[in-house]
C-alpha cells in the first residue's frame, strides 16, 4: 500500500507541476514569459534585420521594395499597411511635439501605397533620432502587443499549442497581418487551410501535424508575393523546430534564414 501511494503521489506530482518538451520537468510556458518572448524576438529579428539583437531595430527603417511603402521598428512597421501610423501616433500621444508628429498626415495620405510622398529623407532621418527616446521605443513595443504579438498567443492558446505553435502564429501575423489584403494572404486564411488539413490540439488533434500543414499554407501564402518568395524562414527555421519537438523553444535553437546560420543557447 505504501508502495502504491508513493507511486500516485509521483503521478499527482507530474500532472501539477507539468513537463516541458526536454523533458527537464519544468513546467511549460507561454510566448508570454518574458524568456520565451525574447526569444521569439530573436527569431523575427533573424528574418527581418538579420541579426538576433532586436533591440537594436527601433530606429531601422528602409524601404525594401515590397510594394508597403517602408519598412521600419523591431518588427517592420509599414507606412503602407497603417501600422507605422499607429506607432506615430501612440509616440505623439506619449510625447506632443515630437519630431515624427509633422508627418502624420503624410502617413495618413500614403496609407494603403507604397508612396513615399511628405515623407523622404526627413521622415527617415527623424525615425532613426527618435530611436533614443524611450516613449519612442515604447510606442512600437505597444504596437506590436496590441496588434500582433497579443492576439497571435491568444488565438494560438485558445489552439492548445504550445511556446512554439505560438511563435509560430506570431511570426505568421508579423508579415501577412491577420486579413487578406489586395495581393496577400492573411493570417485569418492560412489558419483556415491548415484547419481543412488537419485539428488543432485544442480538437484532439497532432500538434506537429497540426503546425506542419499550418507552415504548408503559409509557404503557398508566401509563394504568392514575390517580395516574400524566399521562405527560408519557415523551411529551415521553423520547420526544423517541429521536426526537433522543441515545442518549448527549448534551446539551443540553431537555424538558418537567407543562408546564414543562427544559434541561441541558454536555459
Amino acid at each position: 500500500m505504501q508502495h502504491r501511494r508513493l507511486a500516485l503521489a509521483a503521478v499527482a506530482a507530474l500532472v501539477l507541476t507539468g513537463c516541458s518538451g526536454s523533458g527537464s520537468g519544468s513546467p511549460e510556458k507561454g510566448l508570454d514569459d518574458p524568456a520565451k518572448k525574447d526569444i521569439a524576438m530573436q527569431l523575427v529579428s533573424s528574418a527581418e534585420n538579420s541579426t538576433l539583437d532586436w533591440k537594436a531595430q527601433y530606429g531601422y527603417i528602409e524601404d525594401i521594395g515590397d510594394g508597403r511603402g517602408y519598412t521600419a521598428g523591431i518588427i517592420g512597421f509599414c507606412s503602407g499597411t497603417g501600422d507605422m501610423l499607429k506607432v506615430v501616433e501612440r509616440y505623439t500621444a506619449r510625447r506632443p511635439g515630437n519630431a515624427l508628429a509633422v508627418f502624420l498626415p503624410a502617413l495618413r495620405a500614403v496609407d494603403g501605397s507604397d508612396s513615399h510622398e511628405g515623407l523622404e529623407d526627413a521622415f527617415t532621418t527623424a525615425w532613426a533620432q527618435a530611436a533614443a527616446d524611450p516613449a519612442f521605443r515604447s510606442a512600437q513595443d505597444a504596437e506590436r502587443d496590441d496588434s500582433y504579438f497579443d492576439p497571435a498567443v491568444e488565438r494560438a492558446e485558445a489552439d492548445g499549442l504550445s511556446a512554439l505553435g505560438q511563435f509560430i502564429y506570431y511570426d505568421a501575423y508579423v508579415m501577412h497581418g491577420y486579413a487578406d489584403a489586395v495581393g496577400t494572404v492573411g493570417f485569418r486564411t492560412i489558419r483556415a487551410q491548415a484547419l481543412a488539413e488537419a485539428g488543432p490540439p485544442s480538437e484532439g488533434g497532432d500538434e506537429e501535424a497540426y503546425l506542419d500543414a499550418f507552415l504548408d499554407a503559409r509557404v503557398a501564402a508566401m509563394r504568392t508575393e514575390t517580395s516574400h518568395g524566399d521562405t527560408s524562414r519557415v523551411e529551415t527555421a521553423q520547420r526544423v523546430f517541429v521536426r526537433e519537438g522543441r515545442l518549448q523553444l527549448e534551446t539551443p535553437l540553431v537555424w538558418k534564414v537567407y543562408g546564414e546560420s543562427y544559434r541561441i543557447d541558454g536555459s
